[in-house]
């Protein structure tokens, strides 16, 4: 076989059913027997978009996924999603092509070194220059993509390489000696975990996105259902743990709920499974959870006692963690924990998420996004941008399942939203697919919705445009006396999003008042035959509240610009 065929073979012997890509001259050799192949490939209008295209796809149906760019330009477009991929733990290979092994490092037409820029950003990649090793190179790409801690695998192919000829030989298992994930935890670290949550009397499960990665749901409830220990997920973790589970706290960090923040901040213990201690979470480092001793469970040995030095360290995969957690929780007696949980939950009840609707009249973000929820329902695969609506959607939908939330959580990525709707949307042919935008990351990656119109991929926007980057703008309001630099971003209507959707091939919605939005959304979800998008046009000076300001304590949450929670105040 020509390398390209033995590269198209090796992802056929790998089940991969779709790839995100543009073909271009050091890549081209590939796409001619990929034209008979029984791999689909979606032409994307740009390489960012094939990234997190190929995201989404991974990160809603759990296999690997797939995109595909030419050398130099086309490679370097692939960075932001990689970096992406490799924050937020997601399994995606990247194939581009490279210039004739001959002339790398000449500097010829197009080429980057898109290894060494990719080095800090990808698990592994791998420069191919001999065609007998592409089939190598794409098998053991695939198995530490989704091995270990997910994560971006690149596959940089010389031209040569592609048009040269060998037989093709399929290797046998993988087997790389200095990669050896530890998936099943040491059971001495089980059981000293088990000693301090039998011993604590504040007890809190902090759960991070390692959970929903290792699909442990399942196993989570379990164990609260065994322990009735409060829960906080993180904005990569949400569904992991049931939002109408009474024992549900939200999700913690700068935009958190209070009763997350305080749970952590006021507990004696942290089960912190599959989280990395971020700092959005932790705000100021010194001050987070004072008096808190640490379990910190982690499939990445890395990230274990990185940021907040653990007291049991216990590297393992999430799900194989509390399979142990709960098999030897059930042979020892807790404390009584009711105090505990009393107060949390009352704090629950007494600061729940809420917002103020303009005095304006105008239409309300949160309560657009709240609507959506509620008539979308938990089974929807939601994808968010990155700002005030990603904040908002994480408060205001309604999670009961994991792997219905995409969103770019470590990197916040802005214009992440389309395209990963769009792979998600590929990969889960038959769920409703909703993307909640704000007007600054639509106009970064919108152009993907023609791909969806040209591919018959059916997917839902809702652009919450309220004419400015929300998020820097309520940053200016409240750090920068309200000098507005540089974040209005258009006004009377420039773009048009509805006629800009329609010259997409979308159907455009727009909806401006209060009894306009059921209508609209209405609409949308009836309409599946084609891409919608639906522009609610909102005000403007809505601001995210609970706020921890960066830097600060989680103790200085405000609940509003001049609010903050009464910590000691009766919540019975």
């Amino acid at each position: 076989m020509t390398g390209a065929q033995a590269l198209v073979a090796s992802l056929e012997k790998l089940d991969v059913d779709v790839i995100f890509g543009i073909p271009g001259g050091a890549i081209l050799p590939a796409y001619d027997p990929l034209y008979d192949s029984k791999v689909r490939h979606i032409l994307v209008r740009h390489e960012q978009g094939a990234g997190h295209a190929a995201e989404g796809y991974a990160a809603s149906t759990g296999r690997v996924g797939v995109c595909m760019a030419t050398s130099g330009p086309g490679a370097t477009n692939l960075v932001t999603p990689l970096a992406d991929a490799y924050m937020d733990s997601v399994p995606i290979v990247a194939i581009t092509g490279q210039v004739h092994s001959a002339f790398i490092g000449t500097d010829a037409f197009q080429e980057a070194d898109i290894r060494g820029i990719t080095m800090p950003i990808t698990k592994h990649n791998f420069l191919v220059t001999r065609v007998e090793d592409i089939p190598q190179a794409l098998k053991e790409a695939f198995h530490i993509a989704a091995s270990g801690r997910p994560g971006p695998v690149l596959v940089d192919i010389a031209k040569d390489a592609l048009q040269n000829s060998a037989p093709f030989v399929w290797p046998g298992a993988v087997k790389i000696p200095s990669y050896r994930p530890t998936v099943k935890p040491h059971v001495l670290q089980i059981r000293q975990a088990v000693k301090l949550i039998a011993d604590a009397k504040r007890p809190v499960l902090y759960i991070g996105g390692g959970v929903v990665r290792a699909e442990a749901s399942s196993e989570l409830k379990a164990f609260v259902e065994k322990t009735g220990i409060p829960v906080v997920t993180t904005l990569m973790a949400r569904g992991a743990f049931p939002d109408s589970h009474e024992l549900a706290m939200g999700m913690p960090g700068m935009h958190g709920t209070v009763s997350a923040v305080g749970a952590l901040q006021r507990s004696d213990l942290l089960i912190t499974i599959g989280a990395r201690f971020d700092d959005r979470v932790t705000g100021r480092l010194d001050t987070f959870a004072p008096e808190a001793k640490v379990i910190h469970a982690d499939i990445d040995p890395a990230e274990i006692s990185k940021n907040r030095v653990a007291d049991v360290p216990i590297v393992g995969d999430a799900k194989n963690v509390l399979k142990e957690l709960n098999e030897q929780i059930s042979k020892v007696d807790c404390a009584d924990i009711s105090e505990w949980v009393t107060y949390v939950t009352g704090l629950k009840k007494r600061y729940p998420v809420a917002y103020e609707l303009p005095e304006t009249g105008e239409l309300s973000p949160q309560y657009v996004i709240k609507r959506l929820g509620d008539i979308a329902g938990p089974d929807t695969i939601w994808a968010a941008g990155v700002g005030q609506h990603q904040m908002w959607s994480a408060q205001l939908l309604p999670f009961e399942r994991p792997d219905r939330w995409l969103n770019s959580g470590g990197a916040g990525t802005m214009g992440y939203c389309v395209p990963a709707a769009m792979g998600a949307k590929v990969g889960n042919p038959d769920q409703v697919v909703w993307g909640i935008d704000g007007d600054g990351c639509f106009q970064m990656t919108n152009q993907e919705l023609v791909t969806c119109a040209l591919n018959d991929i059916p997917v839902k926007i809702a652009v919450i445009n309220n004419q400015v980057l929300g998020m820097v703008r309520q940053w200016q309001t409240l750090f920068y006396e309200s000098r507005y630099s540089n974040t209005e971003l258009h006004s009377q209507r420039v773009p048009d999003f509805v006629k800009l959707a329609e010259a997409m091939g979308c159907v455009g919605l727009r909806a401006e008042t209060p009894d306009q939005v059921d209508d609209v959304i209405n609409q949308a979800m009836a309409i599946n035959d084609r891409p919608v998008v639906v522009e609610f046009v909102v005000n403007k000076d809505a601001m995210v509240w609970p706020m921890v300001a960066a830097g600060t304590s989680n103790d200085e949450i405000k609940i509003a610009r001049d609010l903050a929670p009464d910590w000691e105040e009766e919540v019975l």
